[in-house]
Order: structure tokens, then sequence, then C-alpha cells
């Protein structure tokens, strides 16, 4: 049989002058961002221009793909939630799948959201077996369920990687081929290195005699209201020690209500601040912060924020901590081959076990010193080769489709 992991042995023919037809497919709206950079990129790239279909986001429908159905409807997270959704999912995977073999693509992208695209994939390759297949982001076989990866090598042809130990991996373990295009974050180290923070500061009153400490209980209704508690009870604990840090607590506007009624309940007020732009204003004005577990810590890594990570999940899914492999869940120690910042996951999650972290960040002290030095680790770690991460992705896209 015929390898299907290069694009000199699967490549679909394109008529010289016609347009790149490609059917794009985004589970959730971290997903939507990642289509929308990688639309241009990829019109940069095709002078004949590209034609796309699929499923999207906002953010994606304003680079011109019309989503057939609104990202919402698929965009669930956790077992209970996609279990209570499914009848839904499956329903939307056949429409999507019957709306790719109408379109005939010369190759398909899917993007993350493993749960939704992949069964998409699955029904595709078996449709169409000879049209490419591209995962952009690249599911967590290196932490569990390993096995997945040999598996995808039967309807995946080209994995691009956000992290740079996963093509290692993918070898590892028998995936598709697999090709580091370097993180979103890289395109916006130039952006945040200019980003000026005086203006949040001084719009929320903050002062220079006391530290601040920025803190990100997730995005997601599920994490906010599994974490605020015992963020809240942190900032409790601390204060009996006698630190009283400025707390700023970035919300994501669908989540704002909840975080505020949630907040209530903390010794402390914080102050909310909304947007992508005040979020990271308010990591470069943070002397530390006590963070959700996700790619939130490498947006801290980013900006040089030392941190510890505190995170609770439903209790249904407490049993994937022990399928795990790896030696953390969070990204940027993953991404430094050590373990740098604390996390304290499920019943460790506790104010008794975060506070007195926090506290030795919050000072002049040898574990704030260990941090920073590792945070300073962190871009060469993740460093490519120049090109932007949506430019490469685009570019092992079109390596799939010739021009005859």
């Amino acid at each position: 049989m015929t390898s299907r992991n290069t694009p000199e042995q699967r490549q679909s023919i394109v008529a010289d002058g016609s347009p790149v037809k490609i059917f794009m497919v985004a589970g959730e709206h971290s997903g939507d961002a990642l289509g929308a950079k990688l639309i241009p990129a990829l019109r940069a790239q095709h002078a004949n221009g590209v034609e796309m279909q699929g499923v999207g986001g906002p953010l994606m429908s304003e680079q011109g793909l019309h989503s057939l159905f609104p990202l919402d409807e698929v965009a669930v997270m956790g077992p209970l939630a996609i279990l209570k959704a499914l009848p839904r999912i499956v329903r939307r995977v056949y429409q999507t799948v019957d709306a790719a073999n109408a379109f005939k693509p010369d190759v398909i992208v899917i993007i993350d959201s493993p749960e939704f695209t992949h069964p998409i994939a699955k029904r595709l390759r078996g449709a169409m077996p000879d049209v490419p297949i591209i995962d952009y982001v690249s599911p967590s076989v290196w932490a569990w369920r390993s096995g997945r990866a040999k598996k995808m090598a039967a309807y995946v042809d080209h994995v691009l990687a956000l992290l740079p130990f996963e093509p290692d991996a993918h070898r590892r373990l028998g995936g598709p081929a697999c090709t580091y295009i370097g993180h979103p974050l890289i395109e916006r180290r130039d952006w945040l290195a200019a980003l000026d923070p005086g203006p949040l500061a001084e719009r929320l009153g903050l002062t220079t005699d006391r530290p601040v400490l920025v803190v990100l209980p997730g995005s997601r209704g599920s994490e906010i209201t599994k974490l605020m508690a015992p963020f809240g009870e942190t900032l409790g604990h601390l204060q009996l020690q006698g630190i009283h840090p400025q707390v700023l607590l970035p919300a994501v506007q669908a989540k704002r209500e909840l975080i505020e009624r949630l907040a209530m309940d903390w010794p402390v007020a914080p102050h909310l601040v909304e947007g992508d732009d005040d979020k990271f204003r308010a990591f470069k004005l943070a002397d530390a912060a006590l963070a959700a577990s996700g790619t939130v810590t490498l947006e801290l890594g980013m900006a040089r924020v030392p941190m510890v990570v505190g995170y609770r999940v439903e209790t249904v899914a407490t049993v994937i901590r022990y399928l795990l492999k790896i030696p953390s869940v969070v990204l940027a120690n993953l991404v430094l081959g050590s373990e740098p910042f604390p996390e304290f996951l499920q019943e460790d999650c506790i104010p008794e076990k975060m506070a007195p972290e926090i506290a030795e960040l919050l000072s002049d002290t040898p574990a704030r010193s260990a941090q920073l030095a590792a945070l300073d680790a962190i871009p060469a770690a993740m460093a490519t080769n120049g090109e932007a991460p949506s430019a490469a992705a685009a570019r092992v896209v079109l390596s799939y489709v010739q021009v005859q």
C-alpha cells in the first residue's frame, strides 16, 4: 500500500490558475483563532487564491469562511459536557462530512478539538482517500492515550505541532509526519515587548508599595467554578502571613458576571480587567501569578511572570491523572523539560499549600530568582527558524497541493 505521509506520495492536482480548495474544520474558539491566522497566510503563499468551506467561528468568518453552523454548537469541553451534547455533535459530524464530500477539496485542515475533528477526518479518509488531511495542533498523545498517535497515521497525513517536543513524540509513537511550526504566542513577542502597562496601572490606581498578583482561574465555566474558591482562600492565607498584594483578575467578557459573583466571597476585592491587551498589561505589572493549568502558563512564561499553578477538574475526570505519562501538566514545565513552576492538582489545590509558594515569589527570594532564570529560557526553548507559525503552517499545507 502506498504511504500517505509525504507530499510526493499524496498530492492533489490543482489546475494551473485555479484557486486551492481547502476544507477547514475548527471545533472551538482557540481553533478559530488559529484558522483565522492561517487563512491569510495561505492566500499570501498561493497566487491563485484560496476557496474555502467548513466550520469555524467569528474570526474565521472575518477571513471569508462561512461556517456550516455556529461553532458554539460543538465547542464543549469536559466529559460530562461532551456526553450531554453528544447527539448534537454526532449530527454535526455527519453534516460536515457530507459538506466536504460535496465540496471536493484539494486538501483538508482539521484544527485541534480531536473529539470533534478526528471523527470527521476518519470518515473523510474513507470517502476521499486521495485528499490529504492536515491536523493543526497535535492531540496530547505524549501525555496520555499514546496509542492514538499510531492510529492517527491512518487518517492524518501531517501534524502541525505547537510545542517543540511533539515531533519527537510522534516519531517515537509511530504517529504521522509532524512539524514544529511554533506556538502562536511567538508571533506576539514583539507586540508584548512594546506593550505599555502604565495606562492600566494608572486606571486601576495601583501603587508601588505593594506587590501585584495576577490570578487566572481559567476561561471556561467549569474551571472558574472549581478554582475561584480555593484561589480566593489562598489570598486569605496570604493576608494571615501579613502579605497584602494588589490583585488583578483578567476575565473574558462572557464569564465576567460569573467571576464577579464568585469574587464577592474573596477576602480582597480584585481589580477585574477585560480584553486581551489589558490581560497582557496585567501580566507585565505582576510580580507573580496564581494560574490554572493550560496555555496561560506559556503566556505567563513569555511575559516572564513567576507562577504557581493550581487545578481541579470534574470528579469523573480524575481517573485521567493516573493515566498520564508526563511529570507535569504545566506546559511551561514541559517545554523546558524540567519543573521550575510548582503545580497543585485536585486535593492538593488548597490554600495551605499554594499560599507559601506564592509568598516566596512576591519578594526577593532564591525561589523567585530560580523561576526568573527558568522563565528566561522559555523563548529559546520555543524558538523556530524565524518563520511565523501561521506562515509555516500554510507552507506545510500547500506542500500537499501540486500546481501543474
